[in-house]
């Protein structure tokens, strides 16, 4: 960037573009290489075997177990597309779906291990708690408003397709196979969407000061928790990438509640997310998703702010 392109250090365009070069490789390897996974995982998904783990369970203990294994389970909001294609070809509940695919991204082992060491177990045990808590009740709520009328038609196409399938052995090859043919399908279709994505993170990164937005997230104004879930779904970041930033607006007088909000926001609702979803979901549901999500995490900030 300096020896090229003839940047400045430490200006807001060189942030915002430094952040968008290191940002693009490592979203797209990422990307690449949890959806090859994914795919090798989908070919496991036999619909006995997800049945017998969630298909049978009652709706609301459907959700909480589709939410237990979320937190178990290293997957990022990246993965949306082959892990909803898994769970629906499964036969698995859509609301059932959504709780795992909520609690994957949000409750992040790397989030409860550095909040654990930078504000002890209390506030770690909290956010696990609370975001679990999201997870089962959008899930359970989603569920109960029968809304499969709003997920593209060819998703259960693929169900019925798959469903008439006898299932039988394949070797590890066929299945690395598959994983090679979802990144073909899948990668090719939303790359462009990353990218644009992780530009509108790249200018906030580089042009919104961290004072600006640390006056945003005081404790004393109603509004702060709900401005801090708006600016963090546009950006992209994972848990490791956020939690510095947490501290740093803590350390700037940012509330407790709202900038765990704002985390939560980023991780789990991100831009990525939601345009990837965008093949497999109407905009409706998307927009229901969002809504629901939006309104638990923001009631997770005001907690927050209640008690610390």
């Amino acid at each position: 960037l300096f020896s090229l392109l003839g940047l400045t250090p430490k200006t807001h365009l060189t942030d915002a573009v430094w952040f968008f070069f290191f940002e693009v490789p490592k979203a797209l390897l990422l990307l690449t290489l949890i959806v090859f996974v994914v795919g090798i995982i989908r070919s496991y998904f036999s619909p006995e075997k997800t049945r017998r783990i969630l298909g049978g369970k009652k709706l609301f203990a459907g959700n909480v177990l589709a939410s237990l294994l979320g937190i178990v389970t290293p997957f990022c909001s990246c993965s949306a597309i082959p892990l909803f294609l898994g769970f629906v070809e499964s036969g698995v509940p859509l609301g059932v779906t959504f709780s795992f695919l909520i609690a994957a991204p949000m409750i992040n082992e790397v989030a409860l291990v550095l909040l654990f060491g930078l504000f002890g177990w209390k506030t770690a045990l909290l956010y696990m708690s609370t975001g679990l808590l999201i997870a089962i009740i959008s899930g359970f709520v989603i569920g109960k408003l029968k809304l499969e009328k709003f997920v593209e038609p060819w998703v259960f196409e693929v169900k019925a397709k798959h469903s008439e399938m006898i299932e039988e052995k394949i070797s590890f090859s066929q299945r690395v196979t598959a994983g090679i043919d979802s990144v073909k399908e899948i990668v090719s279709k939303v790359w462009i969407y990353i990218v644009i994505g992780i530009a509108v993170g790249a200018g906030i990164h580089g042009y919104v000061p961290e004072n600006f937005m640390a006056g945003l997230m005081g404790k004393s104004a109603w509004w702060s928790v709900p401005i801090a879930v708006i600016l963090g779904v546009p950006m992209y970041s994972n848990a490791a990438g956020i939690i510095p930033i947490v501290q740093a607006l803590l350390e700037k007088g940012a509330s407790l509640g709202t900038v765990l909000a704002f985390m939560m926001s980023v991780i789990g609702l991100s831009l990525p997310e939601t345009i990837i979803l965008k093949k497999v979901l109407k905009l409706q549901l998307i927009f229901i998703f969002v809504g629901i999500v939006a309104v638990g995490i923001i009631i997770v900030g005001y907690l927050f702010n209640l008690i610390y």
